[in-house]
């Protein structure tokens, strides 16, 4: 497909090495371009800017997710049907057999929980005063809570993290790291399919009430498969990543941690702020339904378009000060880094909750962060962290 000569053009890979872990100048210069800016290496219309960006979200009729998330064919073949590639009726229907578990009341419950996890981990790694922030923070909470409330057995748990990984970077262009994950993902769809098959979930748990949905013939086989799977990557990566960010951030900006100590009711908006400035997901990709406009670009039908959430994180034209983080930023909760519409991120309370509560963990114990060391993790649709080395300064113990 050719460009149309409305479509300003750009002609860098946003996906290379060097485009992932430093991709802001590349995201001014799209947004600079124009309301859509076609890629002449991936085959598709980018969406930088922000208004333009929650429009296209909004508008499922037009802009699909099924075929379209991905900018790859192989990827988007082996996950169409799922949650994340359907729409409409099927979308909403797959969604119903879950949310209901994943709303603020259901998730209530768990608050307790969370937060006794948290404080226990982080209690633990204050008294050793030095810590990986991404491997003993950012990982260990999410991997103590996600994979019982899914209800996964506990062999195979070893390969999540990995999986997850490879379940995002699928959704790239062709490149080596779409290669490499393909294989991956089809391993995590193979042990998916066993645990429907042998039944091997946690009473109780959002697993068992997808195979109740199957014995009740809501969905087939297949959709449970699916669902099973859904809700792990996202889960896992988006809290990693966020958390990660999160104490990087504050060992940057050390005033923005004293804020968030001197008033831990911050800390919600401390976290729109850090998914804003350092959204985890990246982008996701859209099919056109139909011959559209955005802005004054023409969209032909069946054109790739992708929403660069974590440029329109940073937009000029909606956010003061957009490159500085400020964790009393007024708007930050219309941040996109979890998506909006019928396609917004069904575990973003979840992943809040978590986040929240390693960050109110840390308040009264952390004054200051002192960055050792980091490593940013290459994947195509996530940024995070591979690596968050710090020490911390320890609070006075209180009484």
């Amino acid at each position: 497909m050719t460009a149309p000569t409305s479509a300003p053009t750009y002609d860098g890979d946003i996906y290379c090495d060097a485009a992932l872990l430093e991709p802001y100048e590349d995201y001014r210069n799209l947004r600079e371009l124009g309301p859509a800016v076609w890629l002449s290496q991936h085959g598709a219309y980018a969406v930088a800017r922000y208004d333009e960006a929650r429009a296209v979200l909004m508008d499922g009729d037009t802009f699909r997710s099924a075929n379209g998330i991905a900018l790859n064919e192989p990827a988007n073949q082996a996950i169409l049907g799922c949650t994340l590639a359907s729409d409409g009726e099927l979308h909403a229907h797959l969604r119903q057999v879950v949310a209901h578990r994943l709303t603020p009341r259901a998730l209530r419950p768990m608050k307790d929980m969370v937060a006794e996890k948290a404080d226990e981990l982080v209690a633990g790694l204050v008294e050793k005063g030095s810590f990986d922030a991404v491997a003993d923070l950012a990982r260990a909470l999410p991997l103590s809570i996600v994979p019982d409330f899914i209800g996964w057995p506990q062999e195979g748990r070893e390969h999540l993290l990995r999986w997850a990984g490879a379940n995002f970077d699928s959704f790239g262009p062709m490149n080596a790291r779409v290669e490499q994950a393909l294989p991956q993902c089809g391993e995590m769809a193979a042990f998916g399919a066993e645990i429907v098959r042998t039944r091997n979930v946690s009473p109780g748990s959002l697993g068992a009430g997808v195979l109740e949905a199957v014995d009740q013939g809501t969905i087939t086989t297949e959709q449970a498969m699916m669902l099973m799977l859904d809700y792990l990557a996202p889960s896992l990566d988006t809290t990693i990543s966020a958390v990660g960010s999160a104490i990087w951030l504050f060992s940057q900006h050390p005033d923005q941690w004293d804020l968030i100590r001197n008033d831990p009711k911050l800390i919600p908006n401390a976290v729109n702020e850090v998914v804003r400035i350092e959204s985890p997901i990246r982008a996701f990709g859209r099919l056109a339904s139909r011959d559209t406009r955005i802005g004054d670009v023409e969209i032909p039908e069946g054109s790739r378009v992708v929403v660069i959430y974590a440029s329109a994180n940073r937009d000029e034209r909606k956010f003061e000060r957009p490159d500085e983080f400020d964790v009393t930023r007024a708007n930050a909760v219309h941040q996109l880094g979890f998506g909006m519409g019928e396609h917004g991120c069904a575990g973003a309370g979840l992943a809040r909750m978590e986040t929240e509560s390693l960050l109110q963990a840390l308040a009264p114990r952390v004054t200051r962060f002192h960055l050792d060391g980091t490593e940013r993790a290459l994947n195509n649709l996530i940024r995070a962290f591979g690596r968050v080395d710090v020490t911390i300064d320890r609070a006075p113990a209180q009484g």
